[in-house]
């Protein structure tokens, strides 16, 4: 007996439904993982080469200890006929099936047919080498193989915990020196599951799943890993400065949807906005309306970051999109009688405008059809608002503001700040 199709030739018959295989076929793989430690359970995942593999697969089957029967290495002949062939997610599956409100499904192989469609071959076992890889290259890798990530450790909301939680299938995070991630997922049940996550860095070795859009790792027991490295030196991405400021605020009276707020960087460095906040405080309000956080931009040097509640409207006004796209009612949707602040990693407020508590009608910080523009020679944050430091029109002239409503595009400058 011997192969005579191809896990990718075997996928290649399947078109969205779970059906049962008639013809006299025959896969040839080798056996990858194992039930000894209990993180598997009437599973045996098979890949198509001991090294370098394109796919590997999944069969169900009622079979415990399932290690005993078919080790780690063993070279496997699979024959797929009478057996159901389907998918879940990205995994290809193979076993009997089942019927739920009135669609078949993949199912567990009984115990009494595993040996009629499993046959372990006579070689000597083989040595399944896993593939080398990094979590940025895992889209190169084929799904349900062995592979082995190099300098990874788990993250620090993760350190002092256990494997998996009793009896709850479980995700820790990984990640490497660049924070890029990848979920280790453990079963509940595992010999292993009340085990301390090593705080080391090092080297896994475990299947790789893709459940949605996120790649997961299952070990077969803690030899799989070898954390025995210093952990990866600490990633800061939290600033603070004086120098990013709000720059101008607009509420065109003839276009409520082309309402922003620009924001400055007056450093001659670029500064990351990783957990920065703007926050809305509407009318009098002392408690936070709306907040808009910032992280994962960054504002150039002498540069802006424009942030817009409608972006279509935006760019069909202003000619540009915005640099970030937000919801209505966020703080750059006000109607200009409302107080903004902007927060830095650490809960500093670094500007304000407005006096929190005040409804801006007829006060020195309303901009209600209007405009508050910074002026230029302010260079820095305020946390105290500070009326000197702004020029303000409005449909009304309190207070010492200018009584000369503005309209879009003409009279606003978005992302020209000085």
């Amino acid at each position: 007996m011997s192969a005579n199709t191809t896990f990718q030739e075997l996928e290649e018959m399947y078109s969205d439904e779970t059906f049962q295989i008639q013809e006299d076929l025959i896969i040839e793989g080798y056996v990858i993982s194992s039930d000894e430690a209990g993180n598997f359970f009437n599973e045996v995942y098979l890949q198509d080469k001991t090294k370098n593999p394109t796919k590997g697969l999944l069969l169900e089957a009622e079979l415990s200890p399932a290690h005993l029967y078919y080790p780690l290495g063993t070279k496997v002949l699979v024959k797929l006929k009478g057996l159901f062939f389907g998918k879940s997610g990205e995994t290809l599956r193979l076993g009997s099936s089942f019927t739920s409100f009135g669609n078949v499904s993949v199912g567990r192989l009984p115990a009494l047919k595993v040996q009629d469609h499993l046959i372990a071959t006579c070689d000597e076992n083989g040595l399944v080498e896993p593939f080398p890889m990094t979590i940025s290259q895992l889209d190169q890798a084929g799904l349900n193989t062995l592979i082995k990530l190099n300098d990874v450790e788990f993250g620090e909301e993760e350190l002092g915990l256990n494997y998996a939680e009793p009896q709850e299938e479980t995700i820790r995070a990984l990640q490497d020196c660049e924070e890029n991630k990848i979920e280790l997922l453990t079963s509940g049940y595992a010999d292993f599951q009340e085990v301390q996550l090593p705080e080391g860095k090092g080297s896994i070795t475990g299947i790789l799943k893709k459940e949605g859009t996120k790649y997961q790792l299952v070990i077969r027991d803690t030899t799989d890993l070898d954390f025995t490295n210093d952990r990866c030196p600490e990633i800061i991405t939290e600033f603070t400065s004086k120098n990013i400021f709000i720059s101008e605020l607009a509420d065109p009276d003839n276009n409520t949807g082309a309402r922003f707020v620009e924001l400055y960087n007056s450093s001659s460095e670029p500064l990351d906005l990783n957990l920065w906040t703007l926050r809305r405080y509407t009318n009098e309000k002392t408690e936070v309306s709306s907040s808009v956080e910032l992280s994962g931009y960054t504002i150039a040097a002498k540069s802006t970051l424009i942030i817009s509640p409608n972006a279509e409207e935006f760019g069909l006004v202003y000619g540009f999109p915005p640099d970030l796209s937000v919801s209505t009612n966020s703080p750059a949707d006000s109607n200009g009688d409302d107080n903004l602040e902007l927060v830095d990693p650490f809960g500093s407020i670094i500007d304000v405008f407005g006096v929190v508590g005040e409804d801006g009608s007829g006060t020195n910080h309303e901009f209600e059809d209007g405009r508050a523009l910074r002026k230029p020679e302010v260079t820095q944050g305020n946390p105290i608002y500070n009326f000197t430091e702004w020029i303000i029109h409005n449909d009304s002239g309190g207070a010492g503001t200018i009584n000369q409503p503005q309209n879009a595009p003409g009279d606003y400058t978005p992302g020209q700040f000085n």
